[in-house]
């Protein structure tokens, strides 16, 4: 197709404009609200954070384990993640502490669900905000939601969310591959906005920088951020409001 066959200097704009607040172009504001700027990133063609995947919307089931209880939910391709549970988010699940009982929360870039789904089924009575730049693994996770009567996750692009809202807790496998630019404006736009006593669990890779990002969030945020737990190659970090 000619999406397929774009100049990697075109898709580079899109990510740019997808990410950021460039209302006047095709796919508008996604990670970051209205007003926020971003610096551009270099990315293949169809990757996961390209806003309308080019690649065949060839859905399918798999058997994944959730909040501790096996579920079937639906995968496709163009998102993160496309076949089931990644390492990283799995490691999330496992060490993160159990979210409170009630709240408001936030996955940040949550593919076709599994951290929102994950804080739904064992909050029942907390609000997940499910957040992501991609259409598809939008449509994706308000679909595995409604499978599983989880009627308080709202899937949504950053429009979606009011200015005035805030997190008492934010889940994230960051979408580290956007570059360290890209990443950091979205990081900078939704960490400040934990409520008061509010706390973040990130999960990155040890070999894509979670070092070097404890140290960024902590250096330019002036948020403290921990090493949480880690294993099989990844670091949770724990960040709090100062």
């Amino acid at each position: 197709s000619a999406r397929a066959s774009a100049r990697p200097e075109m898709l580079w704009f899109e990510v740019m404009f997808s990410l950021g607040s460039h209302r006047a172009t095709p796919h508008g504001d996604r990670f970051l609200p209205r007003g926020a700027s971003v610096c551009p990133a270099m990315t293949e063609n169809d990757h996961y954070f390209t806003a309308d995947p080019a690649s065949p919307n060839e859905r399918r089931r798999v058997r994944v384990r959730l909040a501790g209880r096996p579920v079937e939910v639906e995968v496709a391709p163009g998102i993160f993640s496309p076949g089931g549970l990644d390492k990283g988010t799995a490691v999330l699940l496992v060490e993160a502490p159990a979210p409170p009982a009630t709240g408001t929360f936030l996955d940040l870039g949550c593919g076709w669900g599994p951290i929102a789904l994950t804080l739904a089924l064992s909050s029942p009575n907390a609000t997940v905000h499910a957040l992501d730049v991609n259409e598809r693994a939008l449509d994706l996770t308000r679909r595995n939601a409604a499978e599983l009567g989880l009627e308080r996750v709202t899937a949504t692009t950053a429009d979606g969310i009011p200015d005035d809202v805030r997190f008492d807790l934010i889940w994230s496998n960051p979408p580290i591959r956007v570059g360290k630019a890209v990443l950091h404006d979205l990081l900078r736009t939704w960490l400040p906005r934990l409520a008061p006593g509010g706390v973040a669990y990130l999960v990155v890779q040890k070999n894509l920088g979670s070092d070097s990002l404890q140290r960024w969030i902590e250096s330019e945020l002036g948020m403290p951020c921990g090493r949480f737990a880690s294993s099989k190659g990844f670091r949770v970090l724990e960040v709090r409001t100062p």
